[in-house]
């Protein structure tokens, strides 16, 4: 399997990994400047020559997956008989300089509602590097011509038409997802929340809509869903940066992405 293939396959599996690369050569050594090497926690694709650099990289890059280590990292290695290896003797002559970059599992995030603001939301964050999910009942809302504004997506956009249960795809998102919650339907914003808080493995849960809106809602979760004061408090509303009060739909969009970002960031630092 190439390096480009392994590191898709991480990205697919929802994996950490690092990606080794033999940065310079001087003198003689195993590969050649540019030998790529990926490491995932239990398994390897490609080489930097074995050995001795191969190993301790190998060993180095999963201390970073480990520590979650984020920053690139060089490492040099002398090839000579007078250097005490960890994993052997390379005697090559030359010396070696091996770049270390984290692959992090990329983040998701989970739009419910492609209408005016949810596809403004969605051109916006498409050129991020996310898994992106856009989920709709409504099939006309999801053609392909209506669409088509992301098909230069850095992200990549999964695309889900559920015209009866839309709180099903909750339990199919990956570990993690942040879901914005503005369908067209306040019923089913409502049955969204619900579902939302009852299944355990997502990150942020943001909420579009006014304080008359939440405050139905929130009764609601609390006396029919049987949710506590701190569950419901999951549920950010209303979204987007406060101080941006425009109701364009270009506008909301803009505050609630960066209101998203500024939620990475913070889990970030």
């Amino acid at each position: 399997m190439t390096w480009v293939a392994a590191v898709a396959r991480l990205r697919a599996r929802r994996e950490t990994g690092v990606l080794v690369t033999v940065a310079t050569v001087r003198g003689h050594a195993p590969r050649e400047a540019g030998a790529k090497l990926v490491v995932g926690r239990s398994e390897t694709w490609g080489s930097i020559g074995g050995g001795n650099v191969e190993a301790v990289a190998i060993d180095r890059a999963r201390e970073m997956m480990a520590a979650a280590k984020r920053e690139p990292e060089l490492m040099d290695f002398a090839l000579n008989d007078k250097v005490t290896n960890q994993h052997g003797v390379q005697c090559c002559g030359g010396t070696v300089q091996v770049l270390l970059e984290p692959l992090p599992v990329v983040r998701a995030v989970a739009i419910f509602g492609v209408g005016h603001v949810g596809l403004e939301l969605a051109r916006i964050l498409s050129r991020q590097d996310l898994d992106l999910h856009l989920i709709d009942t409504r099939s006309d809302i999801l053609t392909e011509e209506r669409l088509d504004v992301l098909a230069d997506a850095v992200a990549q956009v999964h695309v889900h038409h559920t015209p009866l249960l839309p709180e099903e795809v909750l339990e199919e998102l990956p570990r993690g997802t942040h879901v914005l919650i503005m369908t067209h339907d306040h019923a089913e914003d409502a049955a969204l929340c619900d579902a939302a808080l009852r299944t355990d493995h997502l990150g942020s849960i943001g909420l579009i809509g006014s304080a008359v809106k939440w405050a139905r809602f929130r009764k609601r979760l609390s006396t029919e869903g049987g949710h506590d004061d701190a569950a419901i408090d999951r549920i950010k509303t209303p979204i987007g940066l406060p101080d941006i009060t425009g109701k364009e739909p270009a506008t909301i969009a803009v505050s609630v992405a960066a209101d998203l970002l500024r939620t990475f960031e913070t889990a970030v630092n």
